[in-house]
């Protein structure tokens, strides 16, 4: 623990976390020394550049509260979130949905809502129908799965980065019919950059990239038995499809948003504007 040099304070470190009697722990912390020296070790930052990155972190933190993650946004720019989805749900059963990034607006507990509903309430925008069913993988229908959606607006917004909506907006819970059917009423997204009033979007702009993603509706599943499933679908002509700023583009993932004429719309209900419409069927891997 004296005379410590470049060769060996990993190794003293290490040897500190030795008496940690939760195994995973100890591996966990290893790892992230072992890496995090070698990093230093290849970068050789100077003791301002340290210093600054710190003070990034710090104001990653402090821009986090009850409605915005900053630390989920760091890690979707980074790559990292879509590396520990990777990790953690491989998957080559076409019969299994993809899973994607939960990104940082996610609620707990939204609006409860039934089949066929409209979720936009207090938010204008163009018309979108969703329907589909959700299956096993032997395609069975499941029933009763619980299902929370949210967006953002026609002009990129969701509604916990709009004040003046005095509740929830296009974020709701519904829970499939016997045929493992759900449907609702929505408007249809469109792209739109995540939050660059903070040292994410600071990050962005010195290192030249957009904050640009592609527009989509995301879907959170979960059924006892079942993995629970995070993911979006995304439109099919946004331009922002192969430059995603969180990486979160899957190909299974993509639909048309089909633009269809005033009338009768899938569930019988008349509409007097053209819409847009999509259908996604999900497949939920066992637990």
């Amino acid at each position: 623990m004296r005379n410590l040099t470049t060769d060996n304070i990993t190794a003293a470190v290490i040897e500190e976390f030795s008496s940690c009697e939760d195994a995973r722990l100890k591996t966990l912390l290893n790892g992230l020394v072992k890496h995090l020296h070698a990093y230093l070790r290849e970068v050789q930052p100077t003791e301002q550049e340290w210093t600054q990155a710190i003070e990034f972190l710090t104001r990653t933190g402090q821009m986090c509260d009850d409605e915005r993650q900053e630390f989920i946004l760091l890690s979707d720019t980074l790559g990292v979130t879509m590396l520990v989805d990777a990790i953690n749900h491989s998957n080559s059963d076409p019969n299994i949905t993809e899973s994607t990034v939960l990104g940082p607006f996610y609620v707990a507990d939204p609006p409860q809502a039934n089949q066929g509903d409209a979720i936009n309430w207090g938010v204008e925008g163009e018309p979108l129908f969703v329907e589909g069913r959700v299956h096993d993988a032997q395609g069975k229908p499941l029933a009763n799965v619980t299902i929370d959606v949210w967006q953002s607006d026609s002009e990129g917004f969701y509604d916990v980065q709009k004040p003046e909506l005095e509740s929830a907006s296009l974020r709701a819970r519904f829970h499939t019919d016997s045929q493992g059917g759900y449907a609702f009423w929505t408007v249809t997204p469109s792209p739109y950059p995540i939050p660059t009033d903070g040292p994410v979007g600071k990050m962005l702009d010195i290192t030249g990239r957009h904050p640009y993603r592609p527009a989509h509706v995301h879907f959170m599943l979960m059924a006892p038995g079942y993995e629970t499933l995070v993911t979006q679908i995304f439109a099919e002509d946004d331009p922002y499809l192969d430059s995603d700023a969180v990486f979160g583009v899957k190909d299974s993932l993509v639909k048309t948003f089909a633009q269809q004429p005033a009338g009768q719309a899938p569930d019988g209900r008349q509409i007097e504007t053209p819409y847009r419409y999509f259908h996604y069927d999900f497949g939920l891997k066992t637990a």
